[in-house]
């Protein structure tokens, strides 16, 4: 018996050879397609589906590949040839919520937004906040670290993770972590698993800190600059006033003419958005109207024109200029969505750099910042069109080379929260450099010794 036919006789109807699929289950947003077919497409839903899976793998030598939603941004759940793609997205449980403890228990295949609404009705929220979260699931956001757009004030995924329930690649199942706000007894195996995209273990349920509903007014305050240098130089004096806003928010002149043109004149809140870059800071809790009032003064100071709001309809305009930043692009053809992060002080810095390596070699590279924590997303928008259209043109990977170069110059990280996955895997060694790379290559034949979880991701296969 092969391990298809094992797959088929001990899980029955939730393994799927169905061709289309396949062919779906190569790709994730990213816009990466894994070459060849995948074997199979198992979707657990429980964790005994997770752990048979994983046995029949290890007998039969059989790569995995981990997935949930499929809205990773690295190509880290692309079902690889001859792999078994495991979905967990059907683990969909919230187990259980202590408001008593601001803890609780989800499975992996929870969807971010799911999850903060039954916490509503608690009073409770969960920070994590990816621009995906009406699809991404929690399980995804842990094995990826994901960021989003509350960073700088509520933390990334790692910080809101107290335990874990894993499955290793033999099988077994691995807990870790605690349920205390204290925890240091041993090795931090919550913490190292916690980003590792899949290559370490299958991730099936989490133990989460959430926390209180934050009471007062949230104030929004959308600003236009003449230059992006000049906004996230402003971006960066807010930050010196030691003003913590929860959302700081900037678009540059390229990506925010894209926004204009998809939102037409009714989508500009007001603002003279035909030119320059647009900055959005919004701040909440008790003392939000003062904090945010007080960053009006610091921007305008700095040149902006700048409007303030505590009206939830006029908050919700401003946020949707930038929550349309990716859909307007992708009027114009795939979009590969690039991330790296500096020192918040150097923003300006690394801005200049990527309008001088747009400009030098002729293309768009429409840019926006998590200012707030230094996260930069240059994006590359590659037309539609032909049998290449997966294909990442060589020209864009040169630019982008540059860009992580930079970055890596000014002090900071070739990636803030996408991850590594396949499509960074090159420039890994460039930033953490050699020794840490065979200890990280140790780590993980440690965990699973045969290599059959995510091969390619992270590490050259």
């Amino acid at each position: 018996m092969n391990a298809l036919l094992r797959l088929q006789s001990e899980l029955g109807a939730i393994v799927s050879v169905d061709p289309l699929d396949l062919a779906a289950n190569r790709a994730d947003k990213s816009g990466w397609v894994a070459d060849g077919t995948p074997l199979a497409i198992v979707r657990a839903t429980t964790v005994d589906h997770v752990q048979s899976a994983l046995r029949i793998a290890t007998e039969f030598r059989v790569p995995v590949v981990t997935r949930g939603s499929g809205t990773g941004l690295s190509g880290g759940a692309c079902g690889t040839d001859g792999s078994i793609v495991l979905s967990v997205a059907g683990l969909t449980r919230i187990i259980e919520i202590n408001p008593d403890d601001e803890l609780a228990v989800v499975e992996a295949g929870v969807i971010n937004q799911h999850f903060n609404d039954v916490l509503a009705k608690q009073d409770l929220w969960f920070a994590p906040d990816p621009a995906s979260k009406g699809i991404s699931t929690v399980g995804g956001n842990i094995a990826t670290n994901a960021g989003g757009l509350l960073c700088a004030k509520y933390g990334v995924t790692r910080e809101a993770v107290l335990g874990l329930t894993v499955v290793l690649a033999d099988g077994s199942l691995l807990r870790t972590g605690h349920r205390t706000v204290k925890g240091v007894t041993g090795y931090d195996l919550t913490a190292l698993l916690t980003g590792s995209e899949g290559t370490l273990g299958v991730i099936v349920d989490a133990t989460v800190r959430v926390r209180a509903l934050t009471a007062g007014t949230v104030a929004t305050i959308g600003a236009v600059f003449d230059t992006v240098m000049a906004a996230a130089a402003a971006s960066a004096l807010i930050t010196a006033a030691r003003f913590r806003p929860a959302v700081m928010e900037l678009i540059d002149p390229v990506a925010l003419g894209m926004v204009t043109a998809y939102l037409g004149p009714d989508g500009s809140a007001g603002l003279p958005l035909g030119q320059g870059a647009f900055l959005l800071v919004q701040t909440d809790g008790p003392a939000a109207l003062a904090e945010a009032e007080a960053a009006v003064v610091v921007l305008r100071a700095a040149g902006g024109q700048a409007s303030l709001s505590t009206d939830a309809a006029s908050g919700d305009r401003l946020l949707a200029i930038r929550r349309a930043m990716h859909p307007a692009l992708e009027q114009f053809g795939r979009v590969l969505i690039e991330d790296v992060s500096v020192p918040r002080s150097r923003m300006a810095e690394m801005f200049a750099v990527i309008a001088e390596i747009s400009a030098r070699t002729g293309i768009p590279i429409p840019t926006v910042a998590h200012a707030g924590d230094g996260n930069l997303h240059p994006n590359f928008v590659i037309p539609h069109g032909g049998a290449g259209d997966a294909v990442v043109p060589d020209e864009i990977w040169a630019a982008a080379d540059e860009m992580f170069q930079a970055a890596l110059a000014l002090g900071g990280t070739l990636t803030g929260e996408h991850g590594v996955g396949v499509l960074k895997r090159r420039w890994l060694r460039d930033e953490i450099g050699e020794t840490s790379l065979v200890l990280q290559r140790q780590l993980k034949a440690v965990f699973d010794p045969l290599g059959l979880l995510n091969p390619g991701t992270m590490f050259d296969a």
